[in-house]
């Protein structure tokens, strides 16, 4: 019983989700957007974000090549760091890391302040002036998101190639135009194409989870727990999305 029970919230969620979407596409699609709103989300969600992501995304570069270090030099082969670190970045951790780390820093903030509008009745405002919430408060969000994440994967992929390429040239000695070249010589384009489609998707689902959770709230106690299920839902989110974009490159290509 239980656990049909279950599965009834879980269809009722992604219904309710999916009329959301279609709303926010009808405003996409039907209404010239302001720029200034959108600069001032890509500022917020791009821009703002840089830093953590340049830091962690550096980090785990360098955390990669010592790993896969420690396996080549058993065979000799410590020059294919620059491949490996370059093709997990791209293909794996730079979409995914950067996902998780957007969706916890300006989603969670996406989510609080759409659910502290919400408890204000500023939402209610916004209707009785005639105003569509989604159009006013999610589109621009969507957009920015869809703008922002490439951006913010390519910054990603870029600094955690180069943090393996400090510790390929540190420890190993390797030149840094052979380190590049064997770097770009592993790359393909559907890698590339890999990353972009996964960044696209990874933000689209931030941008709806984030904002469909924020108009949920009916009390400034609801409020933390609607910023903790935005945070959790887009991570589950996000891995199972990976995981069948993975499948689905790896059975195409």
């Amino acid at each position: 019983m239980g656990i049909v029970k279950g599965l009834v919230g879980l269809l009722r969620y992604f219904g309710s989700m999916a009329f959301f979407i279609s709303e926010t596409f009808f405003w996409l699609f039907t209404k010239k957007r302001d720029v200034k709103s959108l600069v001032r989300e890509i500022i917020f969600i791009g821009i703002d974000s840089l830093p953590l992501v340049a830091l962690i995304s550096f980090f785990v570069g360098i955390i990669i090549a010592f790993q896969t270090a420690y396996q080549l030099k058993q065979f000799s082969s410590e020059i294919y760091i620059a491949s490996l670190v370059a093709l997990s970045l791209v293909r794996e951790l730079g979409p995914v890391l950067g996902s998780l780390i957007v969706a916890a820093r300006s989603g969670a903030s996406i989510t609080a302040g759409i659910g502290s509008m919400k408890i204000s009745e500023q939402v209610d405002a916004l209707d009785a002036f005639a105003v569509d919430p989604i159009d006013y408060l999610v589109t621009p969000k969507f957009i920015s998101l869809l703008v922002c994440m490439p951006i913010l994967i390519i910054y990603a992929d870029l600094l955690g190639i180069f943090g393996g390429y400090l510790v390929g040239s540190s420890k190993f000695g390797i030149p840094f135009g052979f380190y590049f070249k064997l770097t770009f010589d592993a790359l393909k384009m559907k890698d590339l194409m890999n990353g972009f489609i996964k960044s696209i998707c990874f933000g689209s689902i931030i941008a709806f989870v984030s904002c469909y959770e924020g108009f949920r709230p009916l009390s400034s106690t609801d409020v933390s727990e609607a910023v903790t299920k935005s945070v959790v839902r887009s991570f589950i989110l996000i891995i199972v999305c990976d995981c069948i974009l993975t499948a689905l490159f790896y059975f195409m290509f």
